[in-house]
């Protein structure tokens, strides 16, 4: 197979427009081979930003150049919408998709365009808000997965299981950033076939950089002087990028070593990888019809503060207290990990959400004002979660939103608003527990609890799940804490082989519960559920520490 020549040091060395159309003729004659060289489909994954942009109109005019009789493999073109993208790109997207389905279909193009999303249980807001998710960070990157890898890596697999394999055409390039040049070369040395890489985290799938070793200015030389062979107005493209202080893309993402593009002119509107979104401020500050989008940048400054434990539950979001060792400025403390937000604040973060959607949709121009930051099916498994997974059967999601738009929540959920307990129950439940949270969310789980399982015409498990109950939100704050790291004490004494702190610290605490069942048999005070809910958690601790003791 003839393949375009790659002169020495490509990514540093400027080219010239002729020896960029010298270049152009050859890598569509190796477009041109690779297609027919094979039955395996081609799977070309676009953001609509200039690289993809480039490859894609590349492929288009490499193929429309074939007779018709040899255009028989199919080409598909996807794009994943995360439904959190700038949404002054994703009309262009969608409007780009559009015009490609149209002009393929008229020119006889094997292109079958595809719109890709998470699926409901992995978006954005449903983690977040629903969740309780904290807002993502390079520790904790929980976002990509979920909302860019997940939708296409499983088109890729449906196609692979479909056609035994398929090559993965992608718009990366070196030039974009040292790590991306060192994770293309690494594939490099791995290749199967000219130009064709491995996928690491796709089997039966190669992967083709056409572009490669471009620079920005071979990018944008190519898409101002070679017109649009789909209708699309390149000119357009770089007028949206002229509007913004960043010039990189988000690309197809289909492993983790893709870096967060946040700051780039195609991220998403809420990313907080990145100190700022530098290219949506820059949209609000050159274009004044661009302003409408300043209480989405207000949202996404809220949700991006360097400490949010405030915020967060003292527990993971199984429950269990975990503690690790914190540094700071010099001094080492160990602190449990700060777990998902608390009601207060997920019911917070819907709220903004909703009151930005409100007033964008007054703000907006008249091609913005169906904006949807958040989508009706999303609310109504956020309210499922908040509902039936943390048992708040207070159902504020449905307040919520009549207070901010005034309208009434439709939930599409068959059953979703037939339940025995709600609202009036629970502001009776908080006049009981008097101010007392973690007595608060024992009394909601337990009472919950019993209802879900009423409904099961078999109650297996229903012991198992109030104990759960009682082990995640019988302590407080201060106890839970605690006891985690008397455990943890305890764990890293019996790995040091500490057998006389291991019986310092499990008899003593046993002494110690001894000394207060005396006390409480001694007492004259009435014995209450209260006094008698953790009786049983104190001999089971207890006969634990003894058996590790022995």
């Amino acid at each position: 197979m003839t393949t375009a020549q790659q002169p020495e040091k490509t990514v540093q060395q400027t080219r010239t427009v002729a020896e960029l159309v010298d270049y152009i003729q050859a890598l569509n004659t190796e477009i041109q081979e690779l297609y027919c060289l094979d039955e395996i489909p081609w799977v070309l994954g676009v953001s609509w930003g200039k690289d993809s942009s480039t490859v894609l109109q590349l492929v288009w005019n490499a193929i429309a150049a074939l007779p018709p009789e040899k255009r028989t493999k199919t080409i598909y073109v996807i794009t994943t919408d995360t439904q959190v993208e700038n949404p002054v790109v994703s009309a262009w997207v969608r409007k780009s998709l559009q015009n490609l389905k149209v002009a393929a279909k008229k020119q006889g193009m094997p292109i079958d365009p595809h719109l890709l999303q998470p699926v409901i249980e992995d978006t954005f807001w449903v983690n977040l808000i629903g969740k309780g998710y904290p807002a993502p960070r390079n520790q904790f990157r929980w976002c990509t997965p979920r909302l860019k890898i997940n939708p296409a890596n499983q088109f890729i697999r449906e196609i692979v299981r479909a056609n035994g394999e398929t090559i993965l055409v992608l718009g990366t390039r070196k030039a974009e950033s040292a790590k991306r040049a060192a994770t293309m070369k690494k594939h490099q040395v791995d290749r199967v076939r000219d130009r064709l890489s491995p996928n690491a985290s796709l089997p039966n799938s190669l992967i083709y950089t056409p572009i490669e070793d471009w620079s920005n200015n071979d990018v944008w030389i190519y898409l101002n002087q070679w017109d649009n062979p789909w209708g699309q107005s390149n000119k357009e493209l770089f007028a949206m990028y002229r509007g913004a202080t960043a010039d990189n893309e988000c690309p197809l993402v289909v492993d983790t070593s893709t870096p967060s593009c946040g700051d780039s002119r195609f991220g998403c509107w809420v990313c907080t990888l990145v100190n700022k979104d530098k290219s949506m401020e820059a949209m609000i500050q050159n274009d004044e019809e661009k302003e409408w989008m300043q209480p989405l940048l207000d949202i996404r400054n809220e949700l991006d503060i360097k400490d949010d434990r405030e915020k967060r539950d003292f527990r993971r979001i199984w429950g269990d207290v975990q503690l690790f060792e914190r540094n700071k400025n010099g001094e080492t403390s160990i602190e449990p990990i700060p777990g998902p937000y608390t009601k207060y604040w997920r019911e917070h973060w819907l709220r903004r959400l909703l009151e930005a959607q409100t007033k964008t949709r007054r703000t907006a121009p008249e091609n913005m004002r169906d904006i949807t930051l958040i989508t009706l099916e999303e609310m109504s498994e956020i309210r499922r979660i908040w509902l039936e997974e943390k048992h708040e059967f207070d159902d504020s999601l449905p307040r919520i939103y009549q207070e901010v738009t005034g309208e009434e929540f439709q939930d599409p959920r068959p059953g979703a608003d037939y339940s025995l307990l709600g609202r009036d129950e629970w502001i009776v439940l908080e006049e009981i527990c008097e101010g007392d949270a973690m007595h608060l969310e024992l009394m909601a789980k337990l009472l919950d609890t019993e209802r879900q399982y009423r409904k099961k015409t078999r109650r297996v498990g229903i012991y198992e799940t109030l104990e759960k109950c009682f082990n995640t939100s019988s302590r407080s704050p201060e106890d839970a804490i605690k006891n985690a790291r008397l455990k943890r004490e305890l764990s890293e004494a019996v790995s040091q082989g500490d057998v006389a702190k291991v019986k310092q610290m499990t008899l003593g605490d046993v002494a110690a519960i001894n000394e207060v069942d005396q006390s409480e048999r001694e007492s004259d005070e009435q014995v209450t559920w209260a006094s008698m809910k953790f009786k049983k958690e104190k001999n089971r601790i207890i006969e634990d520490r003894s058996q590790q003791t022995t």
